[in-house]
C-alpha cells in the first residue's frame, strides 16, 4: 500500500479532511472521502473520488470552483497553501505567455464570471495560456447548465491529478 494513503487512513479526522480539501475544495466531497476510510489502495481511492464526486450538487461544485484562482492569477480566495501551490504548478505554462494573451485571459475570466456566476475552471495541466484562452472563448458560447456540467467535469479531472500529487509527496 502507498505510505501516504496508509498514513491518511490512520490520521485523525481533521488531518484527513485537510488532505482531501487540498485535492478538492468541496467540503461535502472531502468529508465523504474521509468517511470511506480505510481505503485499501490507490485504485480504490481514485474510484471512490469519482463515485463521491458524481453525487455532488451545484452548491458543492461552486465550493470546489471557489478554491481555484483565475487562470493567470496566483491565489484563490478560498484555497489551502497546498492547493495554491498545485494551482501554480498546473498553470505554470501560462506564466510564460505573451502580455496580450494574459490580458485576454484576464478579460475573459471576468466575462465568464459575469455570464456564469463562477470561476472559469479548466484542467490546466499541460496546457498553454493560448490553449486555455481558446477553451475559455469556446466555453463562453455555452449555456449555464452545460457550462456547469463542463466545469464539474474539469474539477473531477483536477481532483484526480491532485490526488496523484498528494500520494507522491
Amino acid at each position: 500500500m502507498n505510505s501516504i494513503l496508509s498514513a491518511w487512513n490512520k490520521a485523525d479526522e481533521e488531518a484527513a479532511l485537510d488532505a482531501m480539501l487540498a485535492c478538492c475544495g468541496a467540503r461535502r466531497w472531502a468529508a465523504a472521502m474521509v468517511a470511506l476510510r480505510p481505503i485499501p489502495n490507490i485504485i480504490d481511492l481514485s474510484a471512490a473520488a469519482d463515485r463521491v464526486w458524481s453525487t455532488m450538487e451545484e452548491a458543492d461544485w461552486m465550493e470546489a470552483f471557489a478554491g481555484h484562482p483565475r487562470i493567470g492569477e496566483r491565489k484563490a480566495a478560498h484555497a489551502s497553501k497546498k492547493s495554491t501551490t498545485w494551482s501554480q504548478q498546473e498553470q505554470s505554462l501560462a506564466s510564460s505567455a505573451a502580455e496580450g494573451v494574459l490580458k485576454d485571459l484576464a478579460a475573459g475570466n471576468l466575462l465568464y464570471e459575469q455570464r456564469f456566476g463562477f470561476t472559469y475552471v479548466v484542467c490546466a495541466t499541460g496546457k498553454s495560456a493560448e490553449e486555455m484562452l481558446a477553451i475559455l472563448n469556446r466555453r463562453l458560447g455555452s449555456d449555464r447548465a452545460a457550462e456547469l456540467r463542463e466545469a464539474a467535469k474539469q474539477q473531477r479531472q483536477i481532483t484526480q491529478i491532485r490526488l496523484g500529487k498528494w500520494l507522491i509527496e
